[in-house]
C-alpha cells in the first residue's frame, strides 16, 4: 500500500481523470456524429438513386411496348451526362408470366464508357427494389424499379441501375477526418486546461508539504502556514496552524515535565537508597522471625513426638503393673505358706496333707509369677523396642510384621478398652532394612488419628494395615479405615501444620504434618491421600527399602 501510495499523485490523479472524462465525452460525441453524418449520406445516396430509378422506369415505359431496342438505348444515352451513373439495364417482361424472375429478359443497356455489360442480375431485381444496396467494397451502389404500363398498370419490365458510391466513400472518410481532428484539437486543449487547473490546485499543496517538512527538520513549531487563495487548502492550512500551536504547546510542557522529572529522580534516588535500607534490615529482621520460626517448629514437633512417647510410657506403664501386681500377691501367698510350713516342720507337727496342699499351693502361684512376669518381659521388651525406634534414626534390618505387631502391642493399653478390629496383611517373613523409627512413629500417629477423628461415631470400626514388596528396593504400605472420612476443605491442607477439627480439644494439628515430614524427609518417599466423607480415609505410602528378602 505504500508503494502503490508513492507512484500516485494528486497531479496525475487529477490529469487522468479530467482528460479521461474529457476523452470519454468527445469521443462519445465524435462517435455519434460520425455515425449521424454516414446515416444522412446513405440516406440522401439511397434516395437518389431511387429517385434515378423511377425517372428512367417513366422514360422508358412507352418505348418499352412497341419500340426496338435501339430506340430504348438512345434514349438511355442521355445519362452520360450523369456522372455517377454506370450501368443500366432495361429487363422486358415476357407476355406469359410478368411476376417470376425466370419471365424477365434483358432488353435494353446503357454502359458508361469504360464500364463492362453487368450479366446476372434478374434474380436481385425484387431485392433491390426494396432497398438499394451498396457493393462489398463500397465503391458501387446498385437499385432496380418495375417499370408500370401508365394505361393500365401492367409490369412490363424491370430497370436496373448501378452507381458509383465513391463520392459517398470519400465524404465518409472526410467525415472521419474532420472529427478525429477536432476530437485531437479538443483533447490538447483539455490536457492543456487540465493542466493549467491541476497547477493552481497543486501549487498550494507543494507549498504547504515544503513548509511542513521545513517545520519538521527545523523543529520550528513556531512557524505558521501562508493563507491560501483556495477554501479547502485555507481550511487545511489553519489546521495545520491549529495542529503546530498545540505541538508547541505540547513541547513547552514537556520541558518543564522533564524539568521536573529530573528534580523528582534526584530525590527518588535518595529516597529508594534510605527504602532499600530499611528493606535490608527488614529481610534481616525476616529472616531471623522464620528462623525462630522454624526453630519452634521443630520444638512443637519434637515435643508431639515426646508427648506420644509419654502416653505409651503411661499405658505401658499401667498396663505392666497389672502382671507384676498379680506376681507380688502370688509371692507374698507363697512366703505366708512358706512360714506356716516351716512353724509346723519347727513344731513336729507338720503332716504330710499340709505338706501336699503346700506344694501344690506353691506350684500355682510359681505358675501364677511365671507368666505374669513373663507378660511384664514382653511388655517391656516390646516397649523398649518400640522407644528406642521413635527415638533413633539408623537403619536396622527387621520383620516388618513383627514391627506392626509391636507397635499394636505398644498401643495395647488405648485400644484393649475398645471394639475396634485392626487387621493386618503382611508377609510375616518380609525382612528389610531401613529406619523404624519414622514407621513407627507413621502407624502410632495414623492408627491414633483413626481412633480421635475417623472412629469419633464409630462403635466399632475396621483399620487394614497391608505391606508389600512393589519392587525388589520399594515397599508399599497401604492404611485405610472406615471412619467417617475427610472433608474436602480439610483434606487438601491435611499435611499443612496446625490443621485440626479438633481446635479447643486438645488437638495441635501437627500429627499429619509429622507423618508427612517422616515419610518424606525420613524415609525419603511419598505419601498420597483418598477419602470421601462417610467413605473413610486411605493413605498409600511409597519408599525405598534396602536387602528386602522373604523366605
Amino acid at each position: 500500500m505504500a508503494e502503490r501510495a508513492i507512484k500516485l499523485s494528486i497531479q496525475s490523479l487529477f490529469l487522468w481523470v479530467v482528460m479521461s472524462i474529457a476523452t470519454i465525452a468527445l469521443v462519445s460525441t465524435s462517435s455519434l456524429s460520425i455515425y449521424s453524418q454516414i446515416t444522412t449520406s446513405r440516406h440522401e445516396i439511397n434516395s437518389n438513386a431511387n429517385l434515378l430509378t423511377r425517372m428512367i422506369a417513366s422514360v422508358v415505359s412507352e418505348p418499352l411496348k412497341d419500340s426496338p431496342p435501339s430506340f430504348v438505348e438512345d434514349r438511355l444515352q442521355d445519362l452520360a451526362s450523369a456522372e455517377q451513373v454506370l450501368n443500366v439495364h432495361i429487363y422486358k417482361s415476357l407476355p406469359d408470366d410478368s411476376d417470376t424472375f425466370s419471365s424477365v429478359e434483358r432488353f435494353a443497356s446503357y454502359n458508361k464508357d469504360g464500364q463492362l455489360l453487368i450479366p446476372g442480375k434478374q434474380k436481385q431485381l425484387v431485392t433491390l427494389e426494396q432497398t438499394p444496396m451498396l457493393t462489398e467494397d463500397n465503391e458501387f451502389l446498385e437499385s432496380s424499379q418495375k417499370i408500370y404500363d401508365q394505361e393500365t398498370n401492367q409490369v412490363l419490365g424491370w430497370v436496373y441501375l448501378r452507381m458509383s458510391a465513391e463520392g459517398f466513400s470519400h465524404k465518409i472518410v472526410k467525415t472521419i477526418l474532420v472529427n478525429l481532428g477536432a476530437l485531437l484539437v479538443l483533447l490538447i486543449f483539455s490536457l492543456v486546461l487540465a493542466m493549467r487547473f491541476q497547477r493552481k490546485i497543486t501549487a498550494p499543496i507543494e507549498k504547504l508539504s515544503f513548509f511542513l517538512q521545513r517545520t519538521s527538520r527545523q523543529r520550528d513549531y513556531s512557524a505558521r502556514a501562508e493563507p491560501s487563495n483556495l477554501k479547502e487548502i485555507n481550511v487545511l492550512s489553519d489546521d495545520v496552524n491549529i495542529m503546530l500551536s498545540r505541538i508547541q504547546e505540547y513541547m513547552h510542557k514537556q520541558r518543564q515535565a522533564e524539568d521536573q522529572h529530573r528534580k523528582l529522580n534526584a530525590s527518588l534516588e535518595e529516597m529508594v537508597s534510605q527504602r532499600t535500607n530499611a528493606l535490608k534490615d527488614a529481610n534481616q529482621e525476616l529472616i531471623q522471625t522464620l528462623e525462630k520460626l522454624h526453630e519452634f517448629q521443630r520444638q512443637i514437633v519434637q515435643n508431639e513426638k515426646m508427648a506420644s512417647l509419654g502416653d505409651m510410657v503411661a499405658g505401658v506403664a499401667h498396663e505392666v503393673n497389672t502382671p507384676i501386681g498379680l506376681g507380688v500377691t502370688a509371692s507374698t501367698m507363697m512366703l505366708d505358706r512358706l512360714a506356716v510350713i516351716k512353724r509346723d516342720f519347727e513344731n513336729k507337727t507338720l503332716k504330710a496333707s499340709a505338706m501336699q496342699r503346700f506344694m501344690d499351693e506353691s506350684h500355682e502361684n510359681l505358675n501364677i509369677i511365671y507368666r505374669n512376669l513373663n507378660r511384664a518381659a514382653e511388655l517391656i521388651s516390646s516397649f523398649k523396642q518400640v522407644a528406642v525406634d521413635q527415638s533413633s534414626e539408623s537403619s536396622r534390618s527387621f520383620c516388618f510384621a513383627q514391627l506392626v505387631n509391636e507397635i499394636l502391642l505398644s498401643l495395647q493399653p488405648r485400644l484393649k478398652k475398645l471394639q475396634h478390629n485392626i487387621n493386618v496383611e503382611c508377609d510375616p517373613t518380609l525382612c528389610v532394612e531401613t529406619k523404624a523409627g519414622p514407621i513407627n512413629q507413621i502407624l502410632i500417629n495414623l492408627i491414633m488419628n483413626s481412633v480421635i477423628h475417623g472412629f469419633e461415631d464409630v462403635e466399632k470400626g475396621q483399620i487394614d494395615i497391608c505391606a508389600e514388596l512393589i519392587t525388589a528396593n520399594k515397599l508399599k504400605l497401604v492404611y485405610r479405615d472406615n471412619g467417617i472420612g475427610i472433608p474436602s476443605d480439610i483434606r487438601k491442607r491435611i499435611f499443612d501444620p496446625f490443621v485440626t477439627t479438633k481446635r479447643g480439644q486438645g488437638g495441635s494439628g501437627l500429627g499429619m504434618h509429622l507423618v508427612y515430614n517422616l515419610v518424606t524427609q525420613g524415609l525419603n518417599g511419598s505419601i498420597t491421600i483418598t477419602s470421601e466423607v462417610g467413605s473413610g480415609v486411605e493413605f498409600v505410602i511409597v519408599f525405598p527399602v534396602s536387602n528386602a528378602k522373604t523366605s
